[in-house]
């Protein structure tokens, strides 16, 4: 046992889970000392610091955030005593080799609960989350906005962070508006979880610093949404917390972390997809999700989607664009541009064989992503190689089923139609109704 002291720490992230475990947990603990963060998932996060102005008194010159690679060589050249395991959407199987290899290198393995790392508000929450990347949190927040306003309520959304530039311009962010994004530089993924809220008039608050981001969220809020990212927990402690599993993916749900963990806790659990999956998959589904939360509510949800073009595009060639994560590490191999394309008769030309070379360097990690595009672009170079992916596809149309305007991104020959997709709820119980029932009780409570 070793009897350092302060403990020697460093956490595995990947930009969001990791500054708010260290927020929280770490920053003013003097028992311990964070020494790296490490950096998976996303690309250019790694060999910058996390700023002295985030990190507080106890660390003046910041944080190093380093490639998750060089992990053994870290515990070895820092001591380090404590591995703190701090992102999303993994196989179980790979959290337990990341935490062998902390154990190899004698340090201890940890994973922060919601006990150690959940914030209370002062006003209603009602978190989104799932079981996996790409279910249909973002949908299911905006249709959950716009019921609540339609209540009288006054709403603001706060989204699980993505904070992939300047970190300390990023403490806290509030976007009220489509021309906030152009302000803060914000990035593909970023726009795809903001610009659909600001577009049906919600407020979304962002950023590093969830304990400043709540203070200034709640002021103007009766009730605040946790808008998910992955299949992660909230930081927010919710009121009413609603999880949803993919019918698409059934089997899924305790096969992630922490995907399951959120299942588990889950008071709502809504099928999502139902319109896609197969009968069995919905079975198999609604089984998974009553064997490990069998007091939860579980409900059925649809994910309805719609082509803006006004034309038959029924054997025409066409280029199909789709959200980002949820082809990456969302494990998806299309999205619902594939969908609406295949529902118009549309002939799908795959997108790998025109691929830039950045973006097929991006695609290595994920071999199943071949016959559409992500939508790319955590950097400015990375944006350019999207558009310049696109541009090379000898098609006339691109239908593009990212929640973003991708038309007002990139520069391309070929028109982008876009392939819309809401939330559609199901048959008795909806969420709608209960969702009413809870939010009566909740603003009852708070008044």
């Amino acid at each position: 046992m070793r009897d350092t002291h302060p403990r020697r720490i460093v956490i595995l992230g990947a930009a969001g889970r990791d500054f708010h475990n260290f927020n929280v947990a770490y920053r003013d603990n003097p028992d311990t000392q964070v020494v790296a963060f490490t950096a998976a998932q996303i690309p250019g996060i790694a060999e910058r610091r996390y700023p002295a102005a985030l990190a507080g008194a106890r660390y003046p010159d910041g944080i190093a955030i380093e490639d998750e690679a060089s992990l053994e060589a870290i515990c070895q050249r820092e001591r380090i005593d404590e591995v703190v395991f701090a992102y999303s959407d993994l196989p179980h199987e790979q959290v337990m080799h990341l935490a062998s290899r902390a154990l190899a290198s004698g340090a201890d393995f940890t994973l922060l609960g919601p006990d150690s790392t959940m914030l209370r508000a002062r006003v209603p929450v009602i978190a989104i989350s799932a079981t996996r990347t790409g279910a249909g949190k973002s949908q299911t927040s905006r249709w959950l906005t716009r019921r609540l306003r339609a209540r009288g309520l006054r709403v603001v959304a706060v989204r699980h962070p993505m904070p992939y530039g300047d970190l300390e311009r990023q403490r806290v962010q509030r976007f009220g508006a489509l021309a906030d994004l152009d302000t803060a530089a914000c990035t593909v993924e970023e726009r795809e979880e903001y610009e659909p809220h600001l577009a049906s008039g919600t407020v979304v608050y962002a950023g590093v610093d969830y304990a400043a981001i709540l203070d200034q969220a709640q002021r103007e809020a009766d009730v605040i949404v946790w808008d998910g990212g992955n299949n992660d927990f909230p930081f927010l402690r919710p009121d009413l917390h609603i999880v949803l599993t993919d019918a698409l993916r059934p089997g899924d749900a305790n096969r992630f972390h922490p995907g399951e963990a959120t299942l588990r806790m889950a008071d709502i659990v809504v099928i999502a997809k139902t319109n896609a999956a197969s009968p069995a998959q919905v079975a198999e589904a609604e089984r998974e999700a009553r064997r490990l939360n069998p007091r939860a509510q579980v409900v059925r949800a649809s994910s309805a989607v719609t082509l803006d073009a006004t034309e038959s595009l029924r054997g025409h060639r066409v280029l199909v664009v789709d959200d980002g994560p949820t082809l990456t590490h969302g494990g998806m191999a299309y999205g619902a541009g594939y969908v609406a394309a295949v529902a118009a008769g549309a002939q799908i030309v795959e997108a790998l064989p025109y691929a830039d070379p950045l973006i097929r360097e991006a695609l290595q990690r994920y071999p199943h992503v071949r016959t559409v595009l992500p939508a790319l672009g955590y950097d400015a170079e990375q944006l350019a190689a999207l558009e310049r992916s696109i541009a090379a596809v000898p098609v006339d149309t691109v239908i593009s089923g990212t929640p973003i305007d991708l038309a007002a991104l990139v520069r391309v020959p070929q028109r982008i139609v876009r392939a819309r997709y809401d939330f559609a709820d199901g048959d008795d119980p909806t969420l709608g109704s209960l969702v009413d029932t809870a939010v009566a009780r909740l603003v009852s409570s708070a008044t």
